[in-house]
C-alpha cells in the first residue's frame, strides 16, 4: 500500500491510469494467451503491426471515453432532474439498492443493444464500427479494437437512460449502476471475443458466450446478428438472434482495413461512406 500511496503522490493521474491498465493488460493475457493457445476455435497468427495497434486501441478505449463523457452526461443528468415528471424519481427512490442496480444494468443494456444495431444499420455510424469489425481473427484483445466515435456513441445509448432517469449522476441513489454496466460489459466483452471454442448448453440462452458474438462477426453469412453484449434475449426479442452448433466460416468485413492504428483511427473521415454498412437481412 505505501508503494501504491508514493505512486499516486509523485505521479501524475493519466501515468497511474496507464500503470493500473498495464497491469490489467498483463492480468488479462495470463488468462487468455493460454486458454486460446489451448481452447482456440481457430489458430492462425496475426503481424506485429495489428498487434501493436490492438494494444494502442486498448489504452485509447479505456482513457479516453471518461473525459470526453463526463461534460454531456452531467448535462443529460440536469436535464432529467427538470424535465421528467416528480413521479418517475419518486417510484425509482423507493426501490431497492438491488433493485435500483438490476434496472440499471438492464437499461443500459437495452441501450447499448440499440446503440450497437444502429451503428450497422446507419451507413455513418458503420464507418466507425467498422474498424472493430475488421479483426478476421478474433481473440480476446480484440474487444477494445474501438473507433473513439463507436465507442461514445455506444456508450452514450447505454448510459443516457440512466443518467435522465435519475440512476446515475451525482448523488443519485444506486448510481453505481454505470460504473457496473460498463465492468461488467468490459469484463465480459474479453471473453466473448475470446479465441474459445467452448460451448456452455443452457446457459447459451442466458448469456452471451464466445459462440455467440463470434456469429455477430461474420463476415458473409448472418450478418447483422446478436447485437447484445450480455443479454441473448434481447435478439431473441428483437428477432436478431442466430446460434447454430457450427461456427462462422469467417470474420471480418469485405472492405479493405488498414492494419496500423493511425490507419484506422484515419479510415473513416479518409474515405466518406466506406466501408459500406452490410445489407440488414
Amino acid at each position: 500500500m505505501s508503494l501504491l500511496h508514493t505512486l499516486q503522490t509523485h505521479l501524475p493521474g493519466i501515468a497511474i491510469d496507464v500503470l493500473r491498465l498495464t497491469l490489467w493488460l498483463v492480468l488479462l493475457a495470463v488468462i487468455f494467451v493460454p486458454l486460446e493457445r489451448f481452447f482456440g476455435e481457430r489458430h492462425a497468427g496475426r503481424s506485429r503491426t495489428e498487434l501493436f495497434s490492438d494494444l494502442g486501441f486498448y489504452f485509447i478505449s479505456s482513457l479516453l471515453p471518461a473525459a470526453l463523457l463526463a461534460a454531456p452526461l452531467a448535462i443529460i443528468a440536469v436535464a432529467g432532474q427538470r424535465w421528467l415528471p416528480d413521479a418517475i424519481p419518486a417510484t425509482l427512490s423507493a426501490l431497492p439498492l438491488w433493485g435500483k442496480l438490476l434496472l440499471g444494468l438492464l437499461i443500459g443494456e437495452v441501450g447499448t443493444y440499440w446503440g450497437h444495431r444502429l451503428s450497422h444499420e446507419l451507413p455513418w455510424l458503420w464507418r466507425y464500427h467498422a474498424v472493430h469489425h475488421s479483426t478476421e481473427q478474433l481473440y480476446f484483445l480484440a474487444n477494445t479494437r474501438t473507433h473513439p466515435v463507436d465507442m461514445l456513441v455506444t456508450r452514450l445509448f447505454g448510459l443516457t437512460p440512466l443518467y435522465l432517469l435519475g440512476l446515475a449522476g451525482p448523488g443519485a441513489a444506486g448510481s453505481a449502476a454505470p460504473v457496473l454496466l460498463l465492468l461488467i460489459g468490459t469484463v465480459w466483452g474479453f471473453f466473448i471475443h475470446a479465441n474459445l471454442r467452448w460451448r456452455f448448453g443452457p446457459l447459451e440462452w442466458l448469456v452471451a458466450t464466445p459462440a455467440f458474438h463470434h456469429w455477430h462477426h461474420s463476415k458473409f453469412e448472418h450478418i447483422n446478428r446478436n447485437y447484445a453484449s450480455t443479454l441473448p434475449v434481447l435478439d431473441r426479442l428483437f428477432g436478431t438472434y442466430h446460434l447454430p452448433r457450427a461456427w462462422p466460416a469467417a470474420c471480418g468485413i469485405e472492405t479493405p482495413m488498414p492494419k496500423t492504428l493511425a490507419g484506422q483511427l484515419a479510415a473513416p473521415f479518409r474515405r466518406p461512406g466506406k466501408p459500406e454498412s452490410p445489407a440488414v437481412e
